[in-house]
C-alpha cells in the first residue's frame, strides 16, 4: 500500500512506495537545515564529489532563495522520523531565451533503489508543471537536472525519466601550488584590495560576464544577498580582481572550505568565480588572476588547487585551466526534457 498522508505531509501527486515509515512532509524552518545538509553532504560524497557545505552556507542559501518558495517547492522525506532525503523545484529566465524548471534531489545514499528517488523525481516535476502553468509565454520550457558521472544511477534514473545529456563539466586539480606559471597581468589594469563599497560592482561584472555562457540566467537581489553573505567563499583576501580604471575587467574568487578540507585529509584551495568582461577577453587576463592566487593560498598552507568548469565553455576556459597545470579528474552531466 502507499504511505497515508497526515496535515503536515507534502502531497505529493504521485504514488509513493511501499516503504514502512516513508514520508513526504513540508519544510520546518530552520530546524531541517542541518538535517537536510547532512542528506546532502552524504549523497555527493557517495557519488564520490569531494565537496562539504557547511550548515551555515546551506542556511544562508536557504534564505535567499530566487524563484522558489520552501512553503510549496521544497518537500523532506522522512523515514520512521528520520530525515533521509529532500527535494527542491526552482525556476530561471535564460538570457538567451526561454526558461529552465530545475528539479534538485538528494537522498541518502543507504536508500538507494527503493523507489524513493523516483518518487521525489515525479513530485518536483508535478510542482514544476504547476510552476510553468503561471507563465503562459511561448517561450520553450525545460525540466533540468545534473549527475555526477560518478553515479550511473542517478543517470540512470533521469534517462528513464526522459531527461538526455546536454552538457558536461568537469571538476580539474592542479595537484601542487609551487611552480609560478608565467602570466603577468595586461597592461592598463591593476589588482586590488577588496573593500566593501566594491561588492557590488565585483558581482554585477561577474554577472555580465557570464551572460553569453551557456545555461546563464537572470539573477535577483536574492542572489546578491547570498553572494555577500557567503561564509565559506567571502574571504575577500584570497580575492584577485582586476581593474581598468573604475570598471572591473575580471576576477579569481578563491576560497578554502576549511570543514572539507579537514573531513577529506587535504589542503585544497579552490581557484574558483573566474571571469573576464567582453572588453578585457583574449589578453591573457584570466591565467594572470589565476596565477596570482596560488601564492595566496599557498601562503595559508594549501597544498592543491580545484575548480570547475563547462567543458564547451565559449571563452575556451578548459585550454586555459590546463595551461597552468590544472587536469580533469572527474565530470558530471546536465540533463534536460522538454516541459510539454
Amino acid at each position: 500500500m502507499a504511505s497515508r498522508l497526515t496535515v503536515e505531509d507534502y502531497e505529493p501527486g504521485v504514488e509513493l512506495p511501499p516503504v514502512p515509515g516513508l514520508r513526504f512532509r513540508h519544510l520546518r524552518v530552520p530546524d531541517d537545515y542541518p538535517l537536510m545538509n547532512a542528506v546532502a553532504n552524504a549523497a555527493r560524497s557517495s557519488e564520490g564529489m569531494h565537496y562539504f557545505t557547511s550548515d551555515d552556507d546551506f542556511a544562508n542559501f536557504y534564505a535567499h532563495l530566487s524563484n522558489c518558495d520552501p512553503a510549496r517547492d521544497v518537500f523532506v522525506v522522512e523515514i520512521q522520523g528520520e530525515v533521509v532525503g529532500y527535494g527542491r523545484s526552482t525556476w530561471y529566465q535564460l538570457h538567451a531565451g526561454g526558461r529552465i524548471y530545475e528539479n534538485i534531489c538528494f537522498l541518502h545514499p543507504d536508500w538507494l533503489r527503493r523507489g524513493i528517488g523516483t518518487a521525489m523525481l515525479a513530485t518536483n516535476e508535478r510542482r514544476l508543471r504547476q510552476t510553468a502553468a503561471s507563465h503562459p509565454d511561448a517561450e520553450p520550457k525545460f525540466f533540468q537536472a545534473e549527475a555526477s558521472d560518478q553515479s550511473p544511477g542517478r543517470s540512470a534514473l533521469l534517462i528513464g525519466a526522459g531527461y538526455e545529456p546536454v552538457r558536461h563539466g568537469y571538476l580539474m586539480v592542479r595537484p601542487d601550488l609551487d611552480d609560478q606559471p608565467d602570466a603577468p597581468l595586461p597592461k592598463g589594469l591593476e589588482i586590488r584590495e577588496v573593500r566593501p563599497e566594491h561588492l557590488r560592482a565585483i558581482w554585477e561584472a561577474d554577472q555580465e560576464a557570464f551572460r553569453d555562457h551557456w545555461g546563464s540566467g537572470h539573477s535577483s537581489e536574492e542572489d546578491y544577498q547570498a553572494f555577500i553573505h557567503d561564509q565559506t567563499q567571502g574571504d575577500t583576501t584570497l580575492w584577485r580582481i582586476a581593474w581598468a580604471g573604475d570598471q572591473v575587467a575580471g576576477q579569481v574568487r578563491s576560497y578554502i572550505n576549511t570543514e572539507e578540507n579537514r573531513r577529506f585529509g587535504r589542503r585544497r584551495g579552490w581557484v574558483e568565480n573566474i571571469s573576464v568582461r567582453r572588453p578585457w577577453r583574449g589578453r591573457g587576463l584570466a591565467r594572470a588572476l589565476m596565477a596570482a592566487s596560488f601564492p595566496l593560498l599557498r601562503a595559508r598552507g594549501m597544498t592543491e588547487g580545484a575548480l570547475t568548469v563547462d567543458t564547451e565553455n565559449p571563452t575556451g576556459a578548459l585550454r586555459v585551466y590546463e595551461s597552468v597545470g590544472f587536469r580533469a579528474v572527474s565530470g558530471d552531466t546536465t540533463y534536460r526534457k522538454p516541459l510539454l
